[in-house]
């Protein structure tokens, strides 16, 4: 089961109101069940560093179906993923990527956000997926 492109704008709708909401400007990408995008915003005036950013933390966390900074913790040094982030492409490794689930809890995509900091690209991105 793959997100439609429907659902990805509607995550996108309710992640740009949050990030308005919390005064910042985000770049949010939504990834199908492939890990392919399926829809991108940048909003105006936000870093253009993070658009590639937040693309890699959708992709991050559909491959590995966990939110991005569950990778990050267990990606430390002694950690069992240690190094992972040079994997794939290059992975991002810190939060602000979350698996989109449907309601019947299948992973069906992921969306990434980046534009501030951690906490407020991890909340925006929360915002997305409880939009579906």
């Amino acid at each position: 089961m793959n997100i439609t492109l429907a659902q990805a704008e509607k995550a996108i709708v309710a992640a740009k109101q949050k990030a308005t909401a919390i005064d910042t400007k985000m770049n949010i990408a939504v990834v199908d069940a492939g890990a392919n995008l399926v829809a991108f915003a940048r909003m105006d005036g936000a870093w253009l560093g993070s658009l590639d950013i937040s693309i890699k933390k959708a992709k991050t966390a559909r491959f590995f179906d966990m939110n991005t900074g569950i990778v990050g913790e267990l990606s430390q040094p002694g950690g069992s993923l240690y190094n992972i982030e040079h994997s794939n492409g290059g992975l991002i490794t810190f939060p602000g990527g979350i698996p989109i689930k449907n309601a019947k809890g299948e992973i069906i995509g992921a969306i990434g956000v980046s534009g501030s900091s951690v906490e407020n690209d991890h909340a925006v991105a929360e915002a997305g997926t409880k939009a579906i």
